[in-house]
């Protein structure tokens, strides 16, 4: 007999058919990504929230759609358990959580913006499948409108509930600085979410929010002394780590702090191998990895760098005290001084 026959031979059934199904399970979660954000878009979401059941030519009424395409969305929210649906009655419910994590952007728990920058990393990928087979890199400026729109709407609510309350709360001294009045620079602002609701919090500082392709670290260099430096979910995706540290460095006075947020992660592979892991792994193959690898070093730390690698950059930037100052599911905050 054979090698490949043997092997053939070994195949359990079974196992097999599991594998199948569980496949036919992740397409259909695939093909949700973009269900969700039509929903979102359409408005079908906000229609249904608090409305009772509905029929789908009600649902098509209020939202000014299509009933044909609403019939068949509502199915496949059905199925995937986004929406329950009533076989005697014919009408579909969203349910009050549902509610919550699709129509309400003030809660911790907003969706819709993780499903948006998924769709739009998944519209993006013919290009990284051209960048993997020569290592090349795709930067972050040249994704679609999807992943930058859906990047700042997936971490606002995380930071609108974590950022005054409890990260800057666990930076030592920060928080009476920032009312006494403090120059901050927010490094990686993206669309300014994180340094607009500081200002806010406390109007007698400065904050300087600057992205990386409108020179953000040069300006960082230009602007010293900075009595606290903060970086939002964006120190893995520089192609410089090391680089952009030692500038922080250089710019903090010396009683000053940097911040750094990043995804949550264990330092090993084994301890990412979990749903939050994986969708932070997949963003890091499809986004992290090639705009880091499109930048000069090209170090390509992943989204998944852990504790001990960020720890590694810090210390090799200069950084003498380096220490994790708090969590959430999603985010780990470091805290760094000179």
């Amino acid at each position: 007999m054979s090698t490949i026959e043997q092997e053939a031979a070994e195949v359990d059934v079974d196992k097999l058919m599991q594998f199948v199904f569980r496949a036919v399970e992740e397409v259909g979660a695939t093909l949700n990504t973009a269900l969700v954000v039509m929903g979102d878009r359409l408005g079908l979401y906000r229609a249904m929230a608090g409305a009772g059941p509905l029929a789908p030519a009600e649902l098509a009424e209020r939202t000014g759609t299509a009933e044909r395409y609403v019939r068949e969305w509502l199915n496949a929210q059905a199925a995937g358990g986004y929406v329950s649906y009533d076989p005697d009655s014919g009408r579909y419910l969203l349910p009050p959580e549902q509610a919550v994590a699709l129509t309400d952007p003030d809660s911790p728990a907003y969706l819709p913006g993780f499903f948006q920058i998924a769709l739009g990393s998944v519209t993006d990928s013919p290009n990284i499948v051209d960048a993997a087979r020569t290592g090349a890199g795709f930067g972050w400026h040249e994704h679609v409108s999807d992943v930058h729109e859906g990047c700042e709407r997936f971490f606002r609510p995380g930071y609108n509930a974590n950022l005054v309350p409890a990260w800057l709360p666990a930076l030592d001294g920060v928080v009476d600085k920032l009312k006494r009045g403090a120059l901050v620079a927010d490094v990686g602002c993206g669309h300014g979410s994180s340094t607009i609701l500081m200002a806010q919090r406390f109007p007698n500082s400065v904050f300087v929010g600057s992205d990386y392709h409108a020179g953000s670290i040069e300006t960082a260099r230009r602007r010293a002394q900075y009595d606290l430096v903060t970086m939002f979910d964006c120190l893995h995706d520089m192609g410089d780590p090391v680089g952009a540290a030692r500038h922080v460095h250089g710019t903090l006075k010396p009683d000053g702090t940097w911040m750094i947020v990043e995804p949550m992660a264990a330092d090993r592979v084994e301890g990412n191998l979990n749903p939050v892991g994986r969708a932070y792994y997949s963003f890091s193959t499809l986004l992290c990895t090639p705009a880091s690898l499109s930048q000069e070093v090209g170090l390509a730390l992943g989204a998944q760098a852990g504790e001990a690698r960020i720890a590694d950059v810090v210390g090799t930037a200069g950084f003498t005290r380096f220490r994790r100052a708090a969590e959430t599911p999603f985010n780990i905050v470091f805290e760094a001084r000179p």
